[in-house]
């Protein structure tokens, strides 16, 4: 289970605040999907063919791609199968467009 808490005694040992939780996914025609963080940034994410390799290719079934949802702030499917949530919001907040190649 992931923590989203951060506390001041973190700050000390150099560690980050986490990204903002996701509030929103919607799968999308095209390996794309359309999410949206609780800060209100939101972005598409595209899973070009190369990247559905090793755990990932599960992700080739359409039906599984489509079960694509939130839990605990994070985009997951069934299988243990998730995208971390701060590497998304980090390009999505400065480009708009997460490529997973």
């Amino acid at each position: 289970m992931r923590i989203e808490a951060t506390t001041q005694e973190d700050f000390a040992f150099g560690l980050e605040p986490c990204s903002p939780p996701v509030v929103a996914v919607t799968p999308m025609e095209g390996l794309m999907l359309q999410v949206e963080f609780a800060d209100g940034i939101k972005g598409i994410v595209k899973f070009l063919p190369s990247h559905l390799t090793g755990v990932f290719e599960r992700l080739k079934d359409s039906e599984l791609f489509a079960q694509a949802t939130v839990e605990h702030g994070t985009v997951i499917w069934p299988g243990d199968l998730d995208l971390a949530p701060d590497a998304m919001y980090d390009v999505l907040k400065n480009q708009g467009e997460w490529v997973l190649q």
